[in-house]
């Protein structure tokens, strides 16, 4: 533990929560990231950083594996990365400090007590969209490379900072674009807020949609007409049910430690019928489910096809009628990094000596960019600070835990990149 860094970064504090609220303060729902990539750019260059700005390329992206369709258009959308080139950087590891400038909607607005664009400070917490997830950790990376660079240290290995689009549609035109445009290090870093947690694994995700088909029929006439809502409720309680049996029998501990459940089928969304006085013809339903390492895509689609099939048997309609199955978005394969990597124990040993006390594992039954590592065979991790309410009213950040994790990352770039030869 350096403590001319914590000192430093102690005696500049406020510079890196200002920043972090004039970034809440920016507009940047996923599609429209476009002025906070400019905000970021312009401290990139504050700092000294060489700049390197993209489009992704949709006709060569899509033939990825891993690639998610968000069916937003990247036109206009850039990622942003920013290289500061190491002093030994021919035999030190290099590595990435990831972040995603895009962040969800904070509809309904009447579910917030502040103004979620407002950056507002309350004690030691941040409020806004974005605060946590993730706008706190892109400038902690920021904050933590511009420390070593004022201190004038002379880095041994390259350090990239990523700033990328619409990692809450699927990281495609992000994180995955990056990697394919070479933007590759020996470590990768997402700086999700994990509350201090390492995270090195987390769940497969996939996005389905069933449809069940009616007849339409008047009200009035309503006894000729077949309602789908009550065919589709058949299919709702078979998905309902196998969610329930997963989840008390299908186990992860690293995710039960970091989400309290391995697996969760969410029946998100359903939509039915078009006028009240009209036996609703067609009823449709979105949902998302996720799972294990040793689960794969091929055998989860199985299961979901077989669960609405048997669903379907029983009922006369359905069996002449059967559900139609699409699958959409989200599609990836669990990802989980061997902990025992040299790139993990480094930072398992940093974040120890910084935080002072014993720095936990876990995974999450959430996706987040970092999986696209095990694509290229390189290490990756998440971990970041404490905040509450993502994707909620009232979204925070807790200031001091940012403060930590930008001293974490200072102090794990110079034992990464000294200690380590490649």
């Amino acid at each position: 533990m350096d403590t001319n860094i914590r000192n430093y970064m102690n005696q500049n504090k406020e510079e890196l929560y200002q920043t972090i609220q004039e970034l809440v303060q920016i507009k940047t729902i996923v599609g429209n990231e476009h002025e906070g990539q400019n905000y970021m750019k312009h401290k990139y260059e504050e700092i000294g950083l060489e700049i390197h700005e993209f489009g992704p390329d949709y006709e060569e992206i899509s033939k990825h594996e891993a690639f998610i369709d968000s069916g937003i258009p990247f036109s206009g959308r850039k990622n942003l990365i920013g290289i500061y080139h190491g002093k030994n950087r021919e035999k030190a590891p290099s590595l990435t400090l990831h972040g995603h400038m895009d962040v969800v909607s904070p509809d309904p607005i009447g579910g917030w007590t502040v103004d979620p664009w407002g950056g507002k400070i309350i004690g030691n917490k941040l409020y806004g969209r974005g605060s946590a997830d993730m706008k706190s950790g892109l400038v902690a990376n920021w904050f933590a490379l511009k420390t070593l660079i004022d201190l004038g240290y002379p880095i041994p290995g390259d350090v990239q900072l990523h700033c990328v689009i619409e990692e809450e549609a699927g990281g495609g035109g992000g994180a995955l674009a990056c990697f394919e445009e070479g933007y590759i290090t020996d470590g990768f870093i997402s700086t999700e807020p994990h509350n201090l947690n390492v995270t090195i694994s987390h769940a497969g995700i996939m996005y389905f949609r069933v449809k069940v088909k009616g007849k339409t029929a008047h009200a009035g006439l309503a006894h000729e007409g077949v309602n789908a809502i009550s065919k589709m409720y058949k299919v709702f309680h078979a998905l309902e049910e196998l969610n329930k049996w997963r989840s008390e029998n299908i186990t992860f501990e690293l995710y039960e430690q970091g989400s309290g459940q391995a697996v969760h089928l969410n029946l998100g969304a359903l939509h039915a019928g078009d006028w009240v006085s009209t036996v609703p013809g067609e009823a449709v339903l979105e949902c998302r489910i996720g799972f294990i390492p040793g689960e794969s895509r091929k055998e989860i689609k199985k299961l979901i096809h077989d669960t609405i099939s048997q669903a379907a048997a029983h009922d006369e309609w359905l069996t002449n009628n059967p559900p139609v199955i699409e699958w959409f978005g989200w599609s990836t394969e669990p990802w989980y990094q061997d902990p025992h990597h040299p790139f993990v124990k480094t930072f398992i040993n940093t974040s120890e000596n910084i935080l002072n006390h014993q720095v936990n594992i876990i995974g999450r039954a959430s996706g987040n960019d970092a999986r696209f590592t095990q694509y290229y065979n390189k290490a990756g991790l998440c971990f970041g600070p404490i905040g509450e309410n993502m994707h909620g009213p009232d979204e925070n950040v807790d200031l001091y835990s940012v403060l930590e994790v930008a001293n974490v990352y200072a102090n794990f770039i110079i034992d990464w990149t000294e200690n380590h030869k490649m």
